[in-house]
């Protein structure tokens, strides 16, 4: 127990408190929060309003619970203790405030407000309902009174909302804290993510005017596969097939596409191709891959410190993991100079190293390679530059979010060569849109673009599998 008792069962004040113990939030008024049977979105064309008063009493009647809870518990106990067990002890006494304060809540309130409670103390508070749900791909939170999530590639606003600003500033703390990092007036912006690998960005005030904002991009708890892509129409069985021989062959491959049109999910599909035997290196500004193999070393980049020192790079990170003895390298996202560190390490023995970029095109993936190694201070002529990204990169996939929210691979591209001071490159598979149904959904179809001897066909052969990709081309084409 973590809570001290008068004989008469009345909970008393306990002797140690420590506001600062990690688990617990500081005390104050609670936030509003749904719990997991709650509604989170009202109807479309409802108000939200006419249930204010009602809300409202509710919401005073959790803050005094939950005032009086603080004033009860045992901080620095309630820490140490197993999350299920935590939850237990504060059921406990919290029915005990409810019963002699002589509170009048049904039952069903009253499970509400203990799962409240519990999630603002040892959770994210109000988020909670909301990462508990794996239909959600984003949520995000315009200060404290304007929650949306994304549902099937459509944006859509929740009744969700906090106490005030400083109690979101309080969960975001509790977020970036998890992963040794911090956000506040003197550093107001910060990548982290969620114990689950969810990507997390937050920026405060003075930045952010109208309080703080966190978005958090969610990763399904179920790892998607290749077949799910299929099952989404992401890309054909004949196009899923392609990109499972290329994965396997070890062809160096960067995976383009603009915000939210799924690249590391890609990527993650196609790290499901690699041997196990194969010692992998990732590297990421915030660790959110999930690869399955046994023997995967995962690295993330570091901000400075309260001096402004320590700062760990990208491109320390990929020159470092050459020392590693990788056989893939996988970089989460290239977005500077350490792309000519990732193109030296593709060129050098390192074989089925991957990477996604933001482009709109193969063409302009190809492009934005230029520009990040000219960031980097490389005095290079432009046709070295080139030269180096055409001896290092096989195949660019690209991926798109189209206008109805779905995601689709729409190309799968090869890198051929230089006529003069031009990239060749070649299309294996592209999506052509043919239209869309009475719902607005977009119909198209990936289609081949004829090319039956690939130029990874050698690469293919040395792994035994000219004989597979030589039937999915043609599956393809049919």
């Amino acid at each position: 127990m973590f809570g001290k008792r008068s004989e008469g069962g009345a909970a008393a004040v306990a002797l140690d408190k420590n506001p600062a113990a990690p688990s617990a939030a500081p005390a104050e008024k609670p936030a509003p929060a749904a719990s997991a049977s709650t509604a989170i979105t009202p109807p479309p064309g409802s108000s939200s309003s006419s249930n204010a008063e009602v809300s409202e009493a509710y919401y005073d009647t959790k803050a005094t619970i939950f005032n009086a809870l603080f004033e009860t518990i045992d901080i620095s106990a309630l820490a140490g203790m197993e999350p299920q067990r935590a939850r237990e002890e504060i059921k406990t006494i919290v029915d005990e405030i409810i019963a002699i304060r002589n509170v009048r809540l049904s039952v069903a309130e009253q499970n509400q407000l203990i799962v409240e409670i519990c999630d603002d103390i040892l959770g994210y508070g109000p988020l909670e309902p909301l990462l508990a749900r794996d239909d959600i791909a984003d949520v995000m939170v315009n200060g404290a009174k304007h929650v949306f999530i994304e549902v099937d590639g459509q944006m859509e606003k929740t009744n969700i909302r906090f106490r005030d600003n400083q109690q979101l500033m309080n969960i975001c703390q509790r977020i970036v804290s998890q992963v040794g990092r911090r956000v506040d007036e003197a550093s107001p912006i910060c990548d982290a993510r969620l114990l689950d690998g969810s990507r997390v960005n937050v920026i405060a005030p003075p930045l952010a005017i109208d309080g703080p904002t966190l978005t958090i991009r969610k990763f399904k708890r179920d790892k998607l596969t290749i077949d799910n892509l299929v099952q989404f129409k992401s890309i054909s069985p004949a196009g899923a097939r392609v990109l499972s021989i290329i994965g396997a062959c070890r062809c160096n491959i960067l995976i383009s596409g603009g915000t939210g049109s799924g690249k590391t999910t890609l990527l993650n599909c196609l790290t499901a191709f690699i041997h196990p035997d194969e010692r992998i290196i990732t590297c990421e500004d915030s660790a959110e891959l999930q690869l399955q193999q046994p023997h995967v070393v995962r690295l993330e980049t570091r901000p400075p410190n309260l001096e402004g020192k320590g700062k760990v790079t990208m491109t320390d990170l990929v020159k470092n993991c050459l020392r590693m003895r990788p056989e893939r390298i996988i970089v989460g996202e290239v977005r500077g100079p350490e792309a000519f560190d990732l193109l030296q390490a593709m060129n050098t023995g390192h074989d089925g190293s991957m990477g996604t970029l933001h482009a709109n095109s193969p063409r302009e993936a190809l492009s934005r390679m230029e520009s990040m190694i000219t960031m980097g201070g490389f005095n290079l002529p432009m046709k070295t530059i080139r030269e180096m990204i055409t001896g290092s990169v096989d195949i660019i996939v690209q991926a798109a979010r189209l206008r109805d929210g779905s995601r689709r691979i729409t190309k799968i591209t090869e890198v051929l060569g230089m006529e003069g001071d031009v990239v060749v490159t070649q299309d294996l598979l592209s999506y052509e849109i043919e239209g869309e149904d009475a719902n607005g959904k977009i119909i198209g179809a990936h289609k081949s673009t004829g090319i039956a001897r690939p130029n990874f066909w050698d690469r293919a052969r040395y792994f035994n599998l000219e004989k597979d990709l030589a039937e999915a081309l043609d599956e393809a084409g049919s």
